[in-house]
């Protein structure tokens, strides 16, 4: 197998993750019994640093960034696959960072979060530290 190929996955998984994440993070199920909570978090203001926030501006602005975040590795995986071996080699810190940061978003995903999220971050881990791996052994 090839690390492009690994990056490549990497990057499809990654794509998928941040249309998931971007279009559902804020949707909420009535079962929930959230309405309450989150008329609050919508309502009560608050000033900071001279602008006027509300808690849910805050949970919007996160999510928003965690979504272009998820795009960002997207494009740099696919990147990353379409490098020659030579570069890559040259790219260690970035092709072994990459998955380590990953793993860890994987853990903080068992902690915090639930299945969907704990399968993505564990498979793109995998498929970059596979390409990782590849790309450290290529001649």
């Amino acid at each position: 197998m090839k690390a492009s190929y690994a990056y490549r996955a990497a990057a499809v998984l990654l794509l998928l993750f941040a249309i998931g994440h971007t279009f559902s993070f804020s949707q909420t199920d009535p079962k929930w019994g959230l309405a309450d909570m989150l008329g609050q978090m919508r309502s009560i203001r608050f000033s900071i640093a001279g602008i006027d926030r509300t808690y849910w501006d805050f949970f919007i602005a996160s999510g928003l960034t965690v979504g272009i975040l998820y795009l960002f590795s997207a494009i740099l995986a696919w990147q990353l696959g379409s490098l020659r071996p030579e570069p890559l080699k040259e790219l260690r810190l970035v092709t072994w960072t990459f998955p380590i940061a990953y793993a860890a978003i994987a853990l903080v995903s068992r902690v915090h979060l639930f299945m969907i999220p704990i399968a993505f971050s564990v498979l793109i881990t995998i498929c970059l530290a596979a390409g990782a791996w590849l790309a450290s052994r290529a001649s």
